[in-house]
């Protein structure tokens, strides 16, 4: 084994034992800081376009107090460079995203799943199912993972939920260019309404507004205390519509209450995730937020809106574009530049859609420098 990899792995299981902690209330035995700063400077060594984006911006690793001070690696990069802190040999997954109008698709590789796992579990358990039954049947508008899409974070993330924390799966998408039929739906709902679990319906937006669609208000009653989880745009997959009017529309379709749709925000170049804390708050359980459209961090995530051209934080309260500080992203960079609008305020996060025409200038910058450009 390499030192290299031993580095790694090491920091890995830094990560995971933060989360646990975190996850159980815990005080992790590192600080945020601490353990951000030890992930960076071991990226600085073996990324290079880490180590350019840290030249570029005339930082140190060794001379930061906080992950708060170094410069972020913007989403554009991802579609550009190979980000990572290991050998292509070592990739046990390539997560990519959904692509652009100029077909490019930006990439994540891991070299390990266990952290993002760790991760996804752990926030998932506090916002969908911290009440969850081992019998809770599980309902999801995505393939199983051996039926392509492979490389989606989505749908990597769907599976495991839906074998990891309920008792019973079906996936309704069984190609990956073949959308959900209604009537397989309906007789899966109406077999879980019959067995009388509770059930969790999960898939991106734009595949609910598809099913919503082809039902034509036809309503699929689910047992009491089923609940629902939406993530994702619509990114031209859909006609678009309003949140609001989606989560009233899936609402009456299921025959759940509002506060059991959970939406959740995440990005294929980040390994943690955000959710709404509706349902928590429905159940009286403690959360930051009970609104729809405001999203919650978890402790080993960070976000702060910045300005779009200095990239400088902005005050509380303030709008600007998303800056992510992902403990669980070892592998490859651990502050990412976003172009989605959004208010932080505290741990919370309400995002207000992606920053209209050209990259911020800030990101634009930071990427011609990074990649050359004059």
């Amino acid at each position: 084994m390499t030192i290299e990899r031993e580095q790694r792995l090491e920091l890995h299981r830094r990560v995971e034992a933060f989360i646990t902690a975190s996850a159980t209330g815990e005080v992790p035995r590192e600080t945020f800081d601490a353990l951000g700063l030890a992930i960076l400077r071991h990226q600085a060594a073996h990324v290079p376009v880490v180590r350019r984006l840290l030249a570029s911006g005339r930082r140190d690793v060794r001379d930061a107090s906080s992950v708060r001070e170094l410069p972020a690696m913007p989403t554009d990069v991802f579609r550009l460079a190979r980000i990572a802190a290991h050998p292509l040999a070592d990739d046990v997954a390539v997560f990519r995203t959904s692509g652009t109008t100029s077909g490019a698709r930006g990439e994540h590789a891991l070299s390990t799943t266990t952290t993002y796992e760790k991760a996804a579990l752990a926030s998932a358990r506090w916002a969908l199912f911290f009440d969850a039954p081992a019998s809770m049947t599980a309902i999801t508008l995505t393939p199983p993972r051996d039926h392509g899409l492979t490389d989606s974070s989505l749908h990597f993330m769907i599976q495991l939920f839906a074998t990891e924390l309920t008792g019973a799966a079906h996936f309704l998408q069984h190609s990956v260019d073949k959308l959900v039929d209604p009537r397989e739906l309906a007789e899966t709902c109406a077999a879980a309404r019959t067995a009388g679990a509770p059930a969790v319906v999960m898939g991106a937006s734009f595949a609910f507004v598809q099913v919503l669609d082809a039902l034509g208000g036809e309503r699929l009653v689910l047992p009491e205390g089923s609940r629902i989880l939406h993530t994702g745009g619509f990114k031209g997959r859909s006609r678009e519509i309003a949140q609001d009017e989606l989560i009233l529309n899936m609402a009456k379709t299921f025959a759940i209450p509002e506060s059991a749709v959970v939406g959740e925000y995440g990005m294929t170049e980040l390994s943690s995730q955000l959710y709404e804390g509706t349902l928590r708050a429905a159940c009286g359980l403690p959360t930051p937020s009970a609104r729809h459209g405001v999203f919650v961090a978890p402790p080993w995530l960070r976000v702060v809106a910045v300005d779009p051209e200095t990239l400088e934080p902005v005050s509380d309260g303030e709008i600007g574009i998303l800056r992510f500080e992902d403990l669980a992203n070892v592998d490859s960079a651990l502050a990412v530049q976003t172009a989605d609008r959004g208010r932080c305020q505290g741990g919370l996060v309400e995002l207000l859609g992606r920053l209209p025409g050209a990259p911020p200038r800030g990101c634009s910058l930071a990427v011609e420098e990074l990649m050359g450009s004059p």
